[in-house]
């Protein structure tokens, strides 16, 4: 590793968080709004069917799942932000605003994708998500929220909190829920019937 590669792993950009301007915040705003509509568009739903306001449902076998604003896989969202974070830092020419606006994007667009027909029967067939019919919209928005969080924290802290807050995340969801972030993006790719039949015990 060289001396400036260390330095930008060392340092983090927080020009973002200390800008008085408000510009990049409307920004953000305005692609939750924008996700929003085209979710709406999509025919998802706000809120869970049950009618419950309980804002969070730590049960991924149940209906409930990604239909409130707290699961499980709220913390996969918050490793989002952390990676987007320290990808986008090796990028040159972008300040902090400028990440976190992509970033933010980033995860909007992904959101969107998540709840196409075709992502949601992906997820049905390859994933242990036998039962799942995307995320509500209140979901979704919390899911965006989760990502700024992680790009928030990994903009304060030095790369060695990131590197923590990853694998002891990653550890707690697989012993909780026998699933994480790694392990759905490889079953979401590149499905192992042996992962498959593990996880749904």
């Amino acid at each position: 590793m060289t001396a400036s590669s260390s330095g930008m792993l060392e340092s983090t950009d927080d020009r973002f968080f200390e800008n008085r301007s408000w510009t990049g915040a409307w920004v953000a705003c305005a692609l939750i709004a924008g996700m929003v509509l085209v979710l709406a568009g999509m025919g998802r739903r706000f809120w869970c069917e049950c009618g419950s306001w309980v804002p969070w449902s730590w049960d991924i076998w149940t209906a409930h799942n990604s239909q409130h604003l707290i699961d499980p896989y709220f913390f996969s969202h918050v490793l989002h932000g952390v990676l987007f974070f320290w990808v986008l830092l090796w990028v040159p020419r972008l300040n902090g605003t400028h990440r976190f606006l992509i970033a933010a994007g980033l995860e909007v667009g992904w959101e969107i994708l998540e709840n196409s027909p075709l992502i949601i029967e992906r997820y049905r067939e390859a994933t242990m998500a036998v039962g799942y019919t995307g995320d509500s919209i209140a979901n979704s928005i919390m899911d965006v929220v989760a990502c700024m969080l992680g790009f928030w924290f990994s903009s304060k802290f030095s790369w060695r909190w990131s590197v923590g807050l990853f694998v002891v995340s990653e550890i707690v969801m697989l012993i909780t829920i026998r699933d994480n972030l790694l392990l759905n993006v490889l079953m979401l790719v590149t499905p192992i019937p042996a992962i498959q039949e593990w996880q749904s015990r």
